[in-house]
């Protein structure tokens, strides 16, 4: 039951994602304000190529960029299974710069592992802002690959050379936020990393000691009970953003302007319409799953 419920929460999630994200943490140099980048897997059939930059709404005028298996591999191999990366390069995206201070908007179709939220974290944590962002495959895909464009595609677009320290950070973050999220839910999962930063933003730890307190806490508010090895890896992780140069205050306000923003479009009337009638599609899908199991005692 819990499983389902938070498939739900899932879709639920993801609709709400359709509002501006978090904020910057790297200069923009001569960024273009609509710029668009495509990244295509390298491993894309021809059709597949042409499929995706159909379902994108651009054309083969557009700049590409090609995103190789290597790649892939070079930024996720020390997080995940060779097996689950995976032999071929398909998973795709769209980023378009927008205005400064508008934040990231991140929309995905078939990505079935990384949420929304998930990759704008681990973008904010890369120094990637302001664009709306688009990530997609041929058929639903786990997404882990994803990243690794849009940072490619983004230091085209804005002409900016993020750390390859920094790049590998914002890949742990993202694979160990799913992973996490697999067993506690998407929402919890994304709102622990966010606390997280806020509090680091508030008030800097110095040890590994305070970083493990600190997380434990965290976690025990949100009725999250972390495993030993979840915990050293977000210890580990966040020893290691401690070290890089993320403006946190940024972030911090960046988590702000998330929420404001939600709470702004929950408000809406066309919302509103929309929860609704998920609320009554969930509704009678339990009132199918009882009628069915009342009709086979």
């Amino acid at each position: 039951m819990k499983t389902w419920f938070n498939k739900c929460m899932a879709v639920m999630l993801a609709i709400l994602l359709l509002v501006p994200s978090l904020a910057p943490s790297v200069a923009l140099a001569d960024a273009v304000t609509g710029e668009v980048i495509v990244t295509l897997g390298q491993d894309l059939s021809q059709e597949q190529r042409q499929q995706i930059l159909n379902e994108m709404g651009v054309d083969d005028t557009v700049e590409i960029i090609y995103v190789t298996n290597a790649e892939e591999h070079q930024y996720l191999g020390d997080y995940i299974s060779a097996s689950q990366i995976g032999t071929r390069a398909l998973s795709s995206s769209k980023i378009t710069l927008t205005e400064p201070g508008t934040g990231l908007h991140v929309e995905s179709n078939n990505i079935d592992r990384i949420a929304d939220t998930m990759y704008a974290n681990a973008l904010v944590t890369a120094g990637v802002e302001d664009a709306d962002i688009y990530v997609t495959a041929p058929f639903p895909v786990s997404g882990t690959a994803a990243l690794t464009g849009l940072l490619k595609a983004y230091e085209v677009a804005a002409d900016v050379t993020i750390p390859e320290e920094q790049k590998q950070v914002a890949n742990e973050e993202m694979v160990k936020t799913s992973e996490l999220a697999e067993r506690v839910g998407v929402e919890e999962a994304t709102e622990l990393m966010n606390r997280i930063k806020e509090e680091i933003a508030a008030n800097p730890v110095e040890t590994e000691d305070e970083l493990r307190d600190l997380i434990r806490r965290l976690a025990e508010e949100l009725g999250i009970t972390l495993t030993d090895e979840e915990l050293n890896g977000l210890v580990s992780l966040f020893m290691r953003m401690k070290d890089l140069n993320i403006d946190w205050n940024k972030v911090q306000d960046g988590i702000q302007h998330v929420r404001d923003n939600l709470d702004d479009f929950l408000n809406r009337e066309e919302t509103q319409s929309i929860i609704r009638r998920i609320l009554d599609m969930i509704s009678e899908l339990i009132d199918a799953l009882i009628g069915l199991f009342t009709s086979s005692e």
